[in-house]
């Protein structure tokens, strides 16, 4: 068995900080997104929830480069940009963009990473707008917010992607605030060649409408017309799994599949499938070994449960069809959830490095695939680390 040349379908960009500064009129470029170096004291993450307190120059602190945006000042941690880092030295601490790896915000750098790794293509989530653009929802100006958003994505064309033959994918964000402008963000990244989009797991978590409420059908119509998957990132719904305000980060990081599993059983019970049957939504970084369960549970209760169920209407058929048909699933370190590979589906599976994030395995994913899939088929393999991401993304690339 060969692992052949991996496609990630989730990785990570730290933006560099002329994105918005080089595009935004100049009457925003006060207030909008731009980086600052001061210091941080007391960061923590805990009970889901990442906190700091920022330091005068004069107080005792770490340095640290800090996102600012009208009043929101947001730190760089290690967490974001850990790759090169020993496992025992990757921590919630602040960290400079001179001290991280170039290949985080360097697209000539993060090229060498991947060759090094194995790696053909990747889809990066970005950073400081969060997994699906939740900071520019947050913005107190709309049309601040909506310059943001197209500048991330001429950004994301332009320079990022742009002269890679491919080998780095385009992965837009949208207005959150109005799903037909959103739409037709969609549209014009389409014509641009993307066909990947980001979306938040639980829209309802950032005080958005529900996938059962028929307000984004615009921008679910946008998706299927032009063949545009909707990725949706674990906590692109800004609020991670934990039990307590005082559970331990670990107690999170076990968790987080969580808000994934939620987010498909909404999916499967919308009726958005039906409305829609060219959407397809992919789930990325919650791993696969869950799928299994939440599908069986899900088919029990439409079948046991369709006199008070309230889906008999709009689910037409089991919600397992729906999962085969509209779902991919990624995973980037999950044996059990590939014994299971005959429930999960072997065309819904897609893999990841998690590039440059504090989970990913880089640079030994090559490594990390052989032994996690050493008794699986070549055909398996060869479906899960690439030919799967072609499909889903339509990219231009060998099977």
């Amino acid at each position: 068995m060969e692992i052949p040349k991996i496609i990630s379908v989730d990785d990570h960009v730290i933006e560099p900080p002329n994105v918005w500064q080089d595009r935004l009129p100049e009457k925003f470029k006060a207030v909008g997104p731009r980086i600052e170096r001061r210091k941080v004291k007391n960061m923590n993450f805990v009970g889901g929830v990442f906190s700091y307190d920022e330091a005068s120059a004069d107080e005792e602190g770490t340095w640290c480069d800090w996102w600012l945006v009208e009043d929101l000042r947001w730190p760089l941690t290690r967490l974001s940009a850990a790759a090169g880092y020993p496992r025992d030295e990757v921590t919630v601490s602040p960290i400079t963009m001179d001290d991280m790896r170039k290949g985080c915000w360097d697209q000539k750098a993060r090229l060498e990473d991947m060759d090094v790794n194995h790696v053909e293509a990747s889809l990066s989530f970005p950073s400081f707008p969060r997994f699906c653009g939740q900071t520019f929802l947050e913005r107190k100006d709309r049309e601040l917010g909506d310059l943001c958003v197209k500048a991330y994505n001429d950004w994301m064309f332009d320079e990022w992607c742009a002269g890679t033959n491919g080998r780095l994918i385009p992965l837009p964000i949208i207005q959150l605030w109005d799903a037909k402008v959103a739409a037709d963000e969609v549209r014009r990244s389409a014509a641009r060649g993307a066909h990947a989009v980001c979306f938040s797991e639980i829209p309802p978590f950032l005080g958005l409408p529900s996938v059962h409420s028929g307000e984004w059908d615009p921008f679910f119509d946008a998706c299927a017309d032009t063949e545009t998957v909707v990725c949706m990132h674990i906590g692109s719904s800004s609020k991670m799994p934990s039990t307590s305000a005082d559970a331990p980060a670990a107690v999170g990081s076990t968790m987080t599949y969580m808000n994934a599993a939620m987010s498909l059983t909404d999916f499967l019970m919308s009726g958005v499938f039906e409305t829609f049957p060219k959407l397809e939504v992919a789930y990325s970084e919650g791993q696969i070994g869950w799928i299994p369960y939440v599908l069986e549970r899900a088919d029990k209760v439409w079948e046991d449960n369709a006199g008070w169920g309230g889906v008999s209407d709009r689910v037409k058929k089991k919600p397992s069809e729906y999962y085969y048909e509209h779902v991919y699933g990624c995973f980037f370190d999950d044996p059990h959830g590939l014994k299971s590979l005959d429930a999960v589906g072997v065309d819904n599976v897609t893999f990841e490095t998690d590039y440059p994030h504090s989970d990913s395995t880089w640079p030994h994913t090559k490594k990390v695939a052989e032994e996690i899939m050493r008794d699986l088929t070549q055909e398996e393999v060869d479906k899960i680390c690439r030919t799967n991401a072609i499909r889903m993304l339509r990219l231009d690339l060998p099977a």
